[in-house]
């Protein structure tokens, strides 16, 4: 079997269970992490952000060297405030809470890592930043 077949087949696999799931209401458990706007395909499968759901006590959503999604996002919406657009600029924000840049720059290139592997996590982020 070709690799656009295997393909096809689990695009067509998740598209089914997908339907499955929201004709029986599972769509939206208590204790997930939603996608909102998700399709029945799953760009997972050709290596993109899963659109997948995923659990409150995920280790995704774990901090990274003591840095949270919502400290990250509290940092981004400062910078936006003080029209700042760099990394230097964010590490430099996060060290006035008290992070050191190490641990800042670990942070951030985790959480943007993290947002590859999930959209729930980027979409998590945007809520925090209240969008």
């Amino acid at each position: 079997m070709g690799f656009f077949s295997k393909a096809k087949d689990a695009l067509t696999g998740q598209a089914a269970a997908a339907q499955a799931a929201a004709q029986q209401g599972q769509g939206q458990q208590p204790g997930m992490v939603h996608v909102q706007g998700a399709g029945p395909i799953d760009p997972a499968v050709m290596g993109g952000p899963s659109t997948r759901s995923v659990a409150e006590n995920d280790p995704i959503w774990e901090p990274i060297n003591g840095v949270s999604l919502q400290d990250y996002a509290d940092w981004a919406r400062e910078a936006q405030a003080r029209g700042v657009n760099d990394e230097a600029g964010l590490i430099t924000i996060a060290g006035e809470s008290g992070v050191s840049a190490a641990d800042a720059k670990a942070a951030l290139d985790g959480w943007v890592a993290r947002m590859g592997q999930s959209m729930a996590v980027g979409q998590q982020f945007r809520k925090f930043l209240g969008y």
